[in-house]
């Protein structure tokens, strides 16, 4: 165990001296600040009120989702896996006193923890414009349903991180990773809309799952079944990746 935590904290060591984290950080609040500027300006130009200062956040959500955190999550999971390859870090990493599955499982739990925080951030963002901008519509409940929208975002969003660390593992060039999980991010989103029966078999189909769990009618056994499939996928993929990073010649 204490090599496990060793490896973690030499790992989230290295992922926050990377600067795609600023640049993350920045993308995000200038997102939300576009947003706001762009409710506001409908709100005093048109006379029209769009969303709430709780519903703001949700709007935000919406977006975010199929735009900066994927594209940031793919660009972590490629510097923790191709990267270190291909600057022949991961002998450095490999040569500390922890299993190759400790190195694995600690690479993606910063992956994770980068997702959530991400999102945990642009919450916060969104929330304190919503609130600057329009306090009057503000609710305690309207805040739970903020919560639990971006709370729900970050399983299928990991998921598909996953699948990018997978991809990593398969091909040595990060940059044909990259451009491959944009390929299946697209694809996946297609087929999703081509093939809506089948949607929840499409991993990216499901990143406004938050969608479900704030309705005003929860579908308790669509949500259920949502879980399994995002799990046993989650499960697949991490444990084939395991598999090819294990059997790696470093």
């Amino acid at each position: 165990m204490a090599g496990f935590n060793a490896a973690f904290i030499n790992e989230a060591v290295k992922l926050l001296k990377k600067k795609k984290i600023i640049v993350a950080a920045i993308l995000s609040i200038l997102a939300v600040l576009i947003g706001q500027i762009a409710v506001t300006a409908i709100k005093h130009g048109l006379g029209l009120r769009v969303v709430g200062s709780t519903e703001f956040p949700i709007v935000v959500l919406s977006i975010f989702t199929y735009t900066i955190l994927p594209l940031f999550a793919t660009f972590v999971a490629i510097d923790m896996f191709n990267g270190e390859f291909s600057s022949n870090t991961m002998k450095i990493t490999l040569l500390r006193p922890v299993s190759r599955f400790g190195v694995f499982s600690a690479k993606v739990l910063n992956i994770a923890l980068f997702i959530f925080a991400n999102l945990m951030f642009v919450m916060v963002l969104s929330l304190l414009a919503g609130f600057l901008f329009n306090p009057a519509s503000a609710s305690w409940m309207g805040i739970v349903r903020v919560f639990l929208s971006y709370t729900s975002t970050f399983f299928p969003v990991f998921v598909f991180a996953l699948l990018v660390v997978l991809l990593s593992n398969i091909f040595q060039g990060g940059l044909a990773v990259f451009f491959l999980s944009i390929i299946v991010f697209i694809s996946f989103n297609f087929l999703g809309i081509v093939f809506s029966s089948y949607s929840s078999f499409f991993i990216t189909s499901m990143f406004d799952w938050y969608t479900l769990w704030i309705s005003e009618s929860i579908n308790v056994f669509k949500i259920f079944r949502q879980v399994l499939i995002m799990s046993g996928c989650g499960i697949m993929l991490f444990t084939a990746g395991y598999y090819l990073f294990d059997s790696k010649d470093i």
